[in-house]
């Protein structure tokens, strides 16, 4: 893992892909990013459906910010009434600018980028996207992610690469995951690596493993088991 406290370094390759250079992976598919959150994390944790008044979201990696707004897209859409809660934990912050430039690939997603990319460029990270109440944590999730007081309803498992980023999906930060899923709680990751897999099962997960997003053709959900 780079060092603590680095912000991310940005590369831009094959046509405008953003791809961290702190750990050579891009931030979202080549295809379509936001089909491939569509698919992985919200139909992965069964969403809009589940959604209600106080759900919450955790993820681990915010990135671009993509996920984020494409869960406002979803919850904006089932015109539900209330809140919705969104915990990310971050350890290499994306530039303002950066972010701007990978969001406007997506014109959805840009449309209401605006508040976002405001409150991000002057350093908030607690700060309110419509009806979603935003937390970024920032830091290296093993440590914060165990000392968060929330549980999740559903988690968005999106650090980058096992291969590439193994510390963000290590047993011990995966029990922490466990530790704060509210009962009857989901997570979904792109990722089908087995040593992930059983972490997640370790953890208290029934873990599946279903059909992945473009070219990938595994990734994995799954829910909280419940407890004798």
């Amino acid at each position: 893992m780079p060092p603590k406290n680095q912000s991310e370094r940005v590369d831009w390759k094959d046509g405008g892909t953003p791809v961290s250079s702190l750990f050579d992976d891009p931030y979202f598919s080549l295809a379509d990013g936001l089909a491939e959150t569509r698919h992985v994390f919200l139909a992965g944790n069964g969403l809009p459906a589940r959604f209600s008044d106080g759900f919450q979201i955790a993820e681990t990696g915010f990135g671009t910010g993509l996920n984020l707004l494409a869960t406002l897209i979803a919850w904006e859409d089932a015109d539900l009434p209330g809140t919705l809660r969104y915990t990310s934990f971050e350890a290499y912050p994306m530039p303002a600018d950066d972010m701007a430039r990978a969001l406007a690939a997506f014109p959805e997603a840009a449309a209401r980028a605006r508040p976002l990319l405001s409150a991000w460029g002057a350093g908030q990270r607690r700060f309110a996207l419509g009806p979603v109440m935003v937390e970024i944590v920032e830091g290296d999730a093993r440590e914060t992610l165990p000392r968060w007081p929330g549980q999740a309803d559903a988690w968005f498992l999106d650090g980058f690469s096992p291969a590439k980023n193994p510390e963000l999906w290590d047993d011990r930060l995966m029990a922490a995951v466990g530790a704060h899923t509210a009962p009857g709680g989901s997570f979904a990751t792109y990722t089908a690596a087995g040593f992930v897999r059983r972490a997640l099962q370790s953890a208290g997960f029934q873990v599946e493993r279903v059909k992945g997003y473009g070219h990938k053709r595994h990734m994995s959900r799954g829910t909280l088991c419940d407890t004798p």
